[in-house]
């Protein structure tokens, strides 16, 4: 069985299902399973949203996913399974944009992979969101894609984990 699940799910044909992500990283041997499930949220900057439209160059993006799933499996171990999808195209309110999993034999290792494969998602795939508003105006967002590249390609988990904390004391 192969340890990485990588989509991009057209929501014109399929919606993304947290289910089959934790079905594909469940093992016997694995006591530790993470999930992080994101999804379109009705106000963002004080503005109400309606939807939003996810744009993705596929091809960059399942290879970006692979490198993200290779470097999960290079910090947590070789036991480790990992489920990457994300939506393309126009979802509505409470509508799943990405779904993220990550299965070890312990917790730690889960939770740490869990994180890693979302933050270097958002900051460093080609995946552009444009939001759509309740007064019917829209905008792309500026949203993290791509502007951090290069620091959530090179780090480690614990690097993830350590940025994060100092970035949450700034705020």
């Amino acid at each position: 069985m192969t340890s990485h699940f990588l989509h991009v799910a057209d929501r014109a044909d399929e919606a993304l299902d947290p289910a089959a992500a934790l079905a594909f990283v469940s093992a016997p041997g694995f006591g530790g399973i993470a999930m992080f499930v994101g999804r379109v949220r009705d106000l963002n900057h004080g503005r109400e949203v309606a939807g939003i439209s996810y744009d993705v160059y596929e091809p960059l993006a399942l290879a970006r996913f692979a490198e993200i799933a290779e470097q999960a499996q290079r910090e947590a171990g070789p036991r480790l399974r990992c489920y990457i999808a994300h939506a393309k195209g126009r979802l509505a309110v409470g509508e799943l944009a990405v779904v993220i999993a990550a299965g070890t034999p312990h917790r730690d290792e889960a939770f740490r992979a869990c994180r890693l494969m979302i933050e270097a998602v958002k900051h460093s795939t080609p995946i552009w969101k444009q939001e759509h508003y309740v007064d019917g105006d829209s905008q792309w967002s500026e949203g993290c894609s791509l502007c951090d590249a290069p620091a959530a390609q090179g780090s480690s988990m614990h690097d993830h984990a350590r940025d994060h904390d100092h970035a949450g004391a700034r705020r």
